[in-house]
């Protein structure tokens, strides 16, 4: 059995001050695997004390020197990829092919895309007579999710070693793994004590802690609009910078001229990227009225092809859901959207034949989803997709920007500028034209209750940078 019992505080593992317990469950078989413990407020603390420390050390070394250190953290992490990708399985169940070619790999690929930008990014920069400088923020608490677990924890660490900040990371107590195969890469790569803490433990204690501990000088939270709205709260006291990246509920708008084989299956493909455990995902798909019994005939077709089953199996395509209360929540939606009078053609409540045990859904497609529906409103967070009628172009961006969430958007033509004109009418963070190959560079994040903030690139190095006007700098002597 596996047991995390410290944690990474000043260049060292070291034991809680008073930690309480949880069972590691691997959801595939819903059976622990390890122990992990869980600290509170003066572990949160400690660490902060330990990152502010090391933050005039750290904030004054050449930028050379964190190209360096970041290079050396893409290699330890490529040689210990494997081990990424199987703590992603076994902690939140992603299936080895997606967890080795999908998850996992999102490591080098942010830190590759982060080394491209500093090795151009100018630091200062003239403005007629101001001189603009771009100083790190200071110490940053990073609150991270399960779903992706090295993708948002590596989005929100390397740009703040990138910028010179030091860190305390909270990630979810459901990818506790992970994290700590990423505090030995840092730790291996050389990364100075005191630069990058790690504190277990859950929300309402740790998190709480950081969001609202006077000497850190930034939350960048990724998770729930609920839970990021009490980050918000927590953090106004110190008025600290809050950076947030929350939920969705992302529309994808077909339109009449698309090969509708083509761009259903991929619709239904992309809906269930992750077993549907993602929040910029296309859940709502949007077909004109008289394709929506066609639409559905696809999309049932494409759901009943999946395979759904053991994670340790490289054919499985989708995996469980997190744990039991992620498990419950969509079982109670999908019955939700029954009881509402969607049409249920694929999928349903339950676990999938032959699967008696483990967070397992069946791939749930729903068509004539109105917009009033809970279904149509709510995030899910599992393989369940929603097609949806529209009688006009108008009506259709109105269903897709109809909803408190604002993260991603998606619209698929035959006629590239017909899309480019309905993409500049969605509102979103991002917005998708016809499938394209994923932009790591793009910045990230949303409009309203999706959050605020961006992070990936450029942009998600600037996050955590400070702008400093030195007026009078250039100009006469």
């Amino acid at each position: 059995m596996l047991e995390l019992d410290k944690f990474y505080i000043d260049g060292a593992w070291t034991e809680p001050a008073a930690a309480s317990w949880m069972n590691l469950v691997d959801p595939a078989t819903e059976k622990p695997f390890g122990r992990l413990a869980l600290g509170g407020a003066a572990d949160v603390d400690r660490a902060v004390k330990a990152a502010r420390r090391a933050f005039p050390a750290y904030a004054a070394t050449p930028v050379g020197e964190r190209i360096d250190l970041l290079q050396r953290i893409l290699d330890v992490y490529t040689r210990r990829y494997n081990e990424f990708a199987e703590a992603m399985r076994r902690e939140m169940g992603s299936p080895i092919t997606f967890a080795t070619k999908g998850q996992a790999v999102r490591g080098p690929v942010h830190l590759n895309t982060l080394l491209d930008v500093l090795k151009d990014f100018r630091f200062e920069e003239d403005k007629g007579t101001t001189r603009l400088r771009y100083e790190p923020v200071g110490v940053c608490g990073l609150i991270t999710p399960w779903n992706w677990p090295v993708n948002q924890v590596m989005v929100k660490v390397a740009p703040a070693l990138a910028a010179g900040c030091t860190m305390v990371l909270k990630p979810s107590e459901y990818s506790a793994v992970s994290a700590a195969l990423l505090a030995e890469v840092l730790h291996e790569a050389g990364v100075p004590a005191g630069v990058f803490n790690l504190v277990n433990g859950d929300g309402p204690n740790v998190g709480a802690a950081i969001a609202g501990h006077e000497d850190i000088d930034m939350v960048s939270f990724t998770g729930s609009t609920r839970a990021g709205i009490e980050v918000a709260r927590t953090a106004a006291v110190t008025v600290k910078r809050v950076a947030q990246e929350l939920g969705g509920k992302s529309a994808n708008i077909l339109l009449d001229d698309v090969d509708l084989e083509d761009a259903v299956r991929r619709g239904v493909a992309a809906c269930f990227t992750n077993s549907g455990q993602s929040c910029s995902i296309p859940t709502r798909m949007l077909v004109p009225r008289h394709l929506m019994a066609q639409a559905a005939a696809i999309a049932a077709a494409a759901a009943d092809s999946y395979r759904v089953g053991p994670t340790d199996d490289p054919e499985t395509q989708l995996g469980p859901l997190v744990n039991a209360s992620q498990f419950d929540r969509v079982q109670r939606l999908i019955r939700t959207g029954i009881e509402e009078g969607a049409t249920l053609v694929a999928g349903g409540p339950g676990r999938p034949e032959g699967l008696k045990a483990g967070y397992f859904a069946r791939p749930t497609v729903f068509s004539d989803v109105m917009p009033e529906m809970t279904i149509a409103r709510e995030e899910i967070f599992g393989p369940v997709l929603s097609i949806m009628p529209y009688a006009s172009e108008e009506e259709a961006v109105a269903i897709a920007n109809g909803t408190f969430y604002g993260l991603a958007a998606y619209v698929q033509s035959a006629d590239r500028e017909r899309a480019r004109a309905i993409a500049r009418r969605l509102n979103g963070g991002q917005v998708h034209i016809n499938y394209p190959p994923a932009d790591f560079g793009a910045p990230f994040g949303g409009f309203r209750r999706s959050g605020n903030g961006r992070e990936w690139g450029e942009a998600g190095l600037r996050e955590y940078l400070e702008t400093k006007a030195m007026i009078g700098y250039g100009g006469g002597e």
